[in-house]
């Protein structure tokens, strides 16, 4: 039996989470079909979204919860208008939306005498700007239902003053300034929008694209827990802003990096 945590809330209700089919995203999918939520996602990899989606579908949970297949839809989320179309489909599929999870982000490294206007507006378009427009989609969903949970995706590289990607570093710094501007206008409407802020993740994409013994060390060295922080430990902050468990909680940033900032 699963020592975590179970959300009774968290039951047949309905999930838009974008960037879900691999990393943390996938572990989101799995996590929230585990609690029995109904669970839409979107991602360009189709191969490994159809994959996770008939995993999920095989999962068998310790209460007997029922267990809905994943719906996914394969799409850019720079293109804004494919993005918000998919969102309310997947409302009108689900019965409705109670939570929105802006998960998608890439971290490439990039150095800053390199980028071009296009580059720096194509990562702000990869790394921000898709999760005020999935806000600007869901948000009147959630207005019309009388509650919500938005959580948007941060990251600990411009608190830790991480110079390999600044355009990267900039479009996350904005990322609460977005949570803090839509948990006071939707804030009335019972939707409350928070962000969560990962330290480094040892993700399969971590580990394959920009893991190094040297850059392994260095960083738990900042740590006050000296170890590697796996999606299933991040992910279950999401599950519980999901929740009504935390129904005071708008506004926030949650940091979990094993103590990495030290704020």
């Amino acid at each position: 039996m699963s020592q975590f945590a179970r959300y009774p809330s968290l039951i047949d209700r309905p999930v838009y989470i974008t960037g879900g089919a691999s990393g943390i995203g996938a572990t989101l999918v799995r996590l929230f079909a585990e609690q029995g939520a109904k669970v839409a996602f979107c991602d360009l990899n189709a191969e490994a979204a159809n994959t996770l989606a008939e995993e999920c579908f095989s999962l068998e949970t310790p209460d007997g919860v029922t267990v809905h297949k994943p719906r996914f839809a394969q799409l850019d989320l720079r293109n804004t208008s494919d993005l918000k179309a998919d969102i309310e489909a997947a409302a009108e599929e689900m019965g409705g939306l109670a939570v929105l999870v802006n998960n998608a982000g890439h971290d490439d490294r990039h150095d800053w005498l390199d980028v071009t206007e296009e580059y720096w507006d194509d990562r702000f378009a990869v790394n921000l700007r898709h999760q005020f427009f999935a806000i600007q989609a869901a948000g009147p969903i959630m207005q019309k239902a009388g509650s919500g949970s938005i959580i948007n995706m941060g990251s600990v590289s411009w608190m830790l003053k991480q110079d390999f990607f600044p355009a990267y570093a900039t479009a996350k710094s904005a990322v609460q300034g977005l949570t803090t501007t839509m948990a006071h206008k939707l804030g009335p409407d019972n939707i409350r929008v928070n962000t969560v802020v990962p330290g480094w993740v040892f993700t399969e994409r971590q580990l394959e694209k920009w893991w190094s013994p040297e850059g392994e060390a260095e960083h738990l060295a900042q740590q006050c827990i000296q170890r590697r922080l796996y999606p299933e430990e991040f992910a279950r902050i999401v599950l519980w802003l999901a929740a009504d468990d935390s129904s005071g909680a708008t506004a926030q940033s949650f940091i979990i990096d094993l103590g990495g900032v030290g704020m």
